[in-house]
C-alpha cells in the first residue's frame, strides 16, 4: 500500500485503510466528521446574534493584593496566562439564579470574580493603544477553581489544568456590546456569598489593563474573533459549598447569580 496515497485521502476511509480495515459506502475523496461537536456560544444582548467561543484565556494574579495573598510579588512578576476549555462556559442570564454543580475531586472550591472581554477580531503584535478595538463585548465572569488541586500541582511544579480547566468552571453573563458600554478601565467589582461581601475592589487596581493583556497575549498567540479574556480577580478569594449563592457585580454590567448545588 502507498502510504502517501492513504494520507492524502480524507475522512474515515483514510483512517480505516491505514489501520488495515475495510470500509464501505464512503465516496472516493469525500470527507465528513464522525460526530457533531457542540459550539459553545454566548448571547449578545440587544441582538439575535450569538458569540462563538474559540478560546478562553485567563490572566493570573492581576491585582496586587490578590497576588500577595497567593504568595507572589506583584512588583516583580510579568503577566502570565492559562487557558480553560470552551465547555467551561456556563451562561448566567440576568435576573436568574443558575445552578452550578460542585465539581468532583475537590474539597476546597473557590470563587474568583472577574471582568470578561470578548474579542470580535484579533491579530498578532497588537499595540496597546489599538487593542480595545478588538473587543466586541464585556460581561461579568467567575473563574471557579479547585484550589486544593491547583496548589497541589503548583507544589509539584505541574500544570494547573486540573484545578482551573474543568466543566462549567467559567460561569459568565450574556455579552454586553462594547459599542454601548464603552471600555472598562475603572469601576467597582465585587462578589457576595449568601449576601456577605467577600471580594471588593476597583478595576483601576489591575496591574495589567485589558488593553495591555490583549497586547501581551498577541505576542504569544495569534488572537482571533471568538477569543475570551478573563482579566483577573481581586483579593479575598475563598471557598464555597453546596447551597451557597454567589452574586457578582461590575459597575456598568448586569449582575450574575450562581447557586452551588
Amino acid at each position: 500500500m502507498d502510504r502517501r496515497k492513504v494520507l492524502s485521502g480524507g475522512g474515515a476511509a483514510a483512517v480505516a485503510a491505514l489501520a488495515g480495515c475495510a470500509t464501505a459506502g464512503a465516496p472516493s475523496g469525500a470527507s465528513r466528521t464522525v460526530f457533531a461537536v457542540a459550539q459553545p456560544t454566548l448571547p449578545i444582548v440587544g441582538t439575535s446574534e450569538v458569540f462563538p467561543v474559540r478560546r478562553i484565556y485567563c490572566i493570573g494574579r492581576n491585582y496586587a493584593a490578590h497576588s500577595r495573598e497567593m504568595g507572589s510579588d506583584p512588583t516583580r512578576e510579568p503577566p502570565f496566562f492559562f487557558q480553560k476549555p470552551t465547555d467551561a462556559v456556563q451562561i448566567v442570564p440576568p435576573g436568574v439564579t443558575v445552578d452550578h454543580p460542585y465539581p468532583t475531586l475537590t474539597k476546597n472550591y473557590h470563587y474568583e470574580i472577574e471582568l470578561v472581554a470578548a474579542l470580535g477580531k484579533g491579530g498578532r503584535d497588537i499595540a496597546s493603544d489599538r487593542a480595545l478595538e478588538c473587543v466586541l463585548g464585556y460581561t461579568v465572569g467567575l473563574d471557579m477553581t479547585r484550589r486544593d488541586l491547583q496548589r497541589a500541582m503548583g507544589d509539584e511544579k505541574k500544570p494547573w489544568e486540573i484545578g482551573k480547566s474543568f466543566d462549567r468552571s467559567a460561569p459568565m453573563g450574556q455579552l454586553q456590546p462594547a459599542a454601548k458600554t464603552g471600555p472598562f478601565t475603572k469601576g467597582a467589582i465585587w462578589l457576595r456569598v449568601n449576601g456577605e461581601l467577600k471580594q471588593n475592589a476597583n478595576l483601576d487596581q489591575m496591574i495589567w489593563s485589558v488593553a495591555e493583556q490583549i497586547s501581551k497575549l498577541s505576542r504569544a498567540f495569534e488572537l482571533m474573533a471568538g477569543d475570551i479574556i478573563y482579566s483577573g480577580t481581586p483579593e479575598n478569594v475563598g471557598p464555597v459549598v453546596s447551597g451557597d449563592v454567589m452574586e457578582g457585580h461590575i459597575d456598568g454590567l448586569p449582575d450574575i447569580r450562581v447557586k452551588v448545588v
